[in-house]
Order: structure tokens, then C-alpha cells, then sequence
């Protein structure tokens, strides 16, 4: 609900003055800053000056809202003139007045929190100003207007000539004020170079670290690749002669050293076995890997897998089982790769799994095949789940010291099944055992569409 303060008639224009000089007086007995009161008596001014001008006078009325939150200070400026016929215009800024209306109104309107106006023709023009009285200044009551209203009505008002110098100080420190904030906008814009000056240099270390990177990188590669094929030759030479040795052919070994001679079999195995992981690595960040499909029997390639990796199960209180489907649709994808990377799923099986056994399945849906692993080995911490598919990562275990290896299978793996158009997931729980499962297409889809066999069923 409105209270009101007082009330002012603008009939001559030294009432303009007196408009301007009991607005910024109210403001100050209400706690407002130098600011907000010299920003609130401008707009006063200028309204009531349009009044006088374009209406031939008017009134000025000072409310305030005790109820409204926060509380306000209202202030109503009407006149009974003309009216504004283009006040739209004038409000959107199309409007350029001659005699500055158009600006007074909406420089007005900028001044304050809150500013509506309505005009009629012939009807006059009435304008509503509200400024939001901050909490902090305190809570105003019924007594706080009767004491600001006395106030007022003892205060001799000042003449022309002083409130032109209050004017003046107010003008002096409104340009103050814009020359600090002059100074505090050239401190910040210096900031800013500086600091896109940085990120440019930065930038340009970044990239020019790239490059270097990249170099770095290719070099690498060639250099992993010429020394892994370099390295082939005498490895080969090496595994040959210690079939040679165990063959007998040269004659007879002692004991130890036919001991001797499986050490150094085994080492040689293990090395070509980390070369071959560096080159299909190699081969896989390059984006050279070629992808051969062809017709693939599930059963032939579970009794493959079985021939070959039976034998490197030693320990008798672990059982090797594939799970051989039955009259299963032939799988169209690389025999070779899809070979790999079970081999790669059993053999970490056999070496993690002390007892138990080592499950290999494959289950056809739809057109995917899904081929899973399980064994109840010692299993896989959940935090390091995702990170088992990075190139070298190795979780650590007692069983990794004994089985020493690259990394790198597991990574070549999901690559290898990507590549494939598959996927290659684990899910597992620490001391109970893993599960690996691949999925594959049932047919691996290439740009040109190959002629593929009929299905079995």
C-alpha cells in the first residue's frame, strides 16, 4: 500500500529545480547513496521538465510501499496535456525528438529500477518510477515518512543557483566515478592481452610439442618395426636349433642340459611371441591391419583351439572345456584374427586360474555370434576392469610375477575385435573368476558384398 510523503505542483520552471532538489533529499533521508540519489533526482528532473514543457505543468507526488519486498519508493509524475501519440516509437528508440523528449524519457527510464508510463491523447500522461530500497538501509515505517514529510516542510528550499552547484558536484563525480571505471576497464583490457598473448604463445608450444610428437611417434613405429622383423631371423634360427638339440639329431643330452636347452626355447618362444604383439600393434595404430574374411566352421575352430592350447595346460586341477555348439551357421570373418584373440582370452585363463576350469563357449543369436570365456581364476579388481584394455597395463598379482608378459594381448584384442565390427568386454569379480565375451556379425560386412556359403542347419 502507498504512503504518501509529499506532494509538489509544476507550474513555473523553478518548480523543475524544486522537483529535483526534495527527490534527492528524500533519498537521502531514506539512506540512499550519492549515486542512486543523483540518478533518481535526474530522472525526476526530466520528467517533470517534459511535463512543464509539452503540458504546461503537472505534479510530482512521493510515495513510499512499506509492504512491498524489499520496500520501494514510489514516485508519480502527471500532467493533463496532449498526450504522447507516438510513445511506442519513442520508447523502442525509432522516435528522434527535435526537442529532446524522445531522449529525456528514455534516459529516465534507465536511471531507475523500475519505469512505466502511459499516455493517452488528450488525456495527458502519467509516469510511474520505483527504486527498491535495499534491506541493509533498514526497515521504514509509518513514522520514518511523518519524519521525512516534517523534514521536508521545515527545509527552505535552495534557490537556482545552488542547486546548479549541486549539479556540478554531482556532474564532477559522475565523471569521476566514469573515469575510474575508464581506468579499471584499461587495467582489465591490459589483463586480457596479456593473457591472450600467453595462451597464443602457449598455443604455439603446444603445437609445435605435437608435431614433435608426432615425429617422435613415427619414428618410433618404423624403428619397432624394422628391429621386430630384424630380430625374427635369428629367433627363428634360435627356436630351430633347439628342436634340433631336443630332436637328438647332433646325438644325445645330458639331463641338464636338455633342462638347459627348454629354457632357452622358451625364452626364444616368449620373444617372438612379444615381437609378434609389437607388429600387430604396430599394424593397428596405423591403421594397416587387413581384414581376410572367409567362411569359418565354429566346431572346426574349437577343436583347433583345443589342439593347440591344451598342451600348455599343466596343472592338472584345472580343466580346459569347450562348450562345442551343434549344427551352428558358419561364421563369414578372419579365421586368423578371431583365432588370435581367443587364444589370447584362453591362454591369460590358463595362466590365472589355479584351479577350477577354463569354460569356452559360443552362442548364436540373430546374426551375431558370441563367443564367452569364463574361469574361475583369481579375477579382476572392478576400478581396474576398463584399464586391462590398455596397451601395457598389467594388474598386479603374485601369478603376474610368475607370468611375466607384455600387456599387450588384451589391447590387441579389443582392437582386433573392432576391427572385426565386434565388441570385446570383461566383467569379473576379484578371487571368483572372469568372463570375456566377444561378439562378432555373423558376417563380417566388407564394401563389396561377398557370396557367402549356404547356412547349415
Amino acid at each position: 500500500m502507498k504512503r504518501a510523503i509529499i506532494q509538489l505542483e509544476i507550474i513555473h520552471e523553478h518548480h523543475i529545480v524544486q522537483a529535483r532538489q526534495r527527490a534527492r533529499l528524500i533519498c537521502e533521508k531514506i539512506g540512499f547513496d550519492k549515486i542512486t540519489q543523483t540518478r533518481i533526482s535526474t530522472a525526476v528532473s526530466e520528467i517533470a521538465r517534459n511535463a512543464y514543457e509539452y503540458a504546461q505543468g503537472g505534479t510530482v507526488a512521493f510515495f513510499l510501499d512499506l509492504e512491498q519486498s524489499p520496500q520501494q519508493l514510489l514516485i508519480q509524475i502527471q500532467d493533463h496535456g496532449k498526450g504522447i501519440a507516438n510513445l511506442d516509437d519513442i520508447l523502442e528508440g525509432r522516435y528522434v525528438s527535435h526537442t529532446g523528449m524522445g531522449m529525456g524519457i528514455i534516459g529516465a527510464k534507465r536511471l531507475v529500477d523500475h519505469f512505466t508510463i502511459a499516455s493517452q491523447p488528450g488525456q495527458g500522461t502519467i509516469v510511474d518510477i520505483a527504486q527498491d530500497i535495499p534491506p541493509r538501509l533498514g526497515i521504514l515505517t509509518l513514522d520514518s515518512i511523518t519524519k521525512i514529510t516534517e523534514e521536508l516542510l521545515r527545509q527552505k528550499p535552495e534557490d537556482l543557483y545552488e542547486e546548479i552547484q549541486q549539479q556540478n558536484q554531482e556532474l564532477l563525480r559522475s565523471m569521476n566515478e566514469l573515469k575510474a571505471q575508464q581506468e579499471e576497464l584499461k587495467r582489465l583490457n591490459k589483463e586480457l592481452t596479456d593473457t591472450n598473448r600467453g595462451l597464443l604463445s602457449l598455443y604455439a608450444e603446444i603445437n609445435e610439442k605435437n608435431e614433435a610428437l608426432k615425429h617422435a611417434n613415427e619414428i618410433q613405429k618404423r624403428f619397432m618395426s624394422n628391429m621386430s622383423h630384424e630380430f625374427r631371423s635369428p629367433l627363428n634360427t634360435i627356436i630351430s636349433l633347439t628342436r634340433i638339440l631336443q630332436d637328438r639329431i647332433d646325438g644325445d643330452l645330458t639331463p641338464e642340459q636338455e633342462k638347459q636347452v627348454v629354457y632357452i626355447k622358451k625364452a626364444a618362444e616368449d620373444l617372438n611371441g612379444l615381437i609378434n604383439d609389437i607388429l600387430d600393434l604396430g599394424k593397428l595404430e596405423a591403421k594397416k591391419i587387413a581384414i581376410k574374411p572367409g567362411p569359418i566352421q565354429l566346431e572346426t575352430l574349437f577343436s583347433t583351439l583345443r589342439g593347440m592350447l591344451k598342451p600348455l595346460l599343466a596343472n592338472p586341477e584345472v580343466e580346459l572345456i569347450f562348450e562345442t555348439p551343434q549344427s551352428a551357421p558358419i561364421l563369414y570373418s578372419d579365421e586368423g584374427k578371431v583365432s588370435q584373440i581367443l587364444r589370447n582370452l584362453i591362454s591369460n585363463a590358463i595362466k590365472f586360474t589355479e584351479q577350477g576350469e577354463i569354460r569356452i563357449r559360443a552362442l548364436v543369436q540373430e546374426e551375431m555370434v558370441q563367443f564367452t570365456v569364463s574361469d574361475t581364476g583369481i579375477g579382476i579388481p572392478q576400478d581396474k576392469l576398463d584399464a586391462i584394455f590398455q596397451p601395457y597395463i598389467q594388474v598386479e598379482n603374485p601369478l603376474q610375477q610368475k607370468h611375466k608378459g607384455t600387456g599387450l594381448g588384451l589391447s590387441i584384442s579389443k582392437e582386433l575385435a573392432e576391427a572385426l565390427g565386434g565388441t570385446l568386454s570383461c566383467s569379473s569379480k576379484e578371487g571368483q573368476g572372469s568372463l570375456f565375451t566377444l561378439t562378432l556379425p555373423l558376417t563380417y560386412k566388407t564394401d563389396e558384398a561377398p557370396e557367402l556359403p549356404p547356412k547349415i542347419h
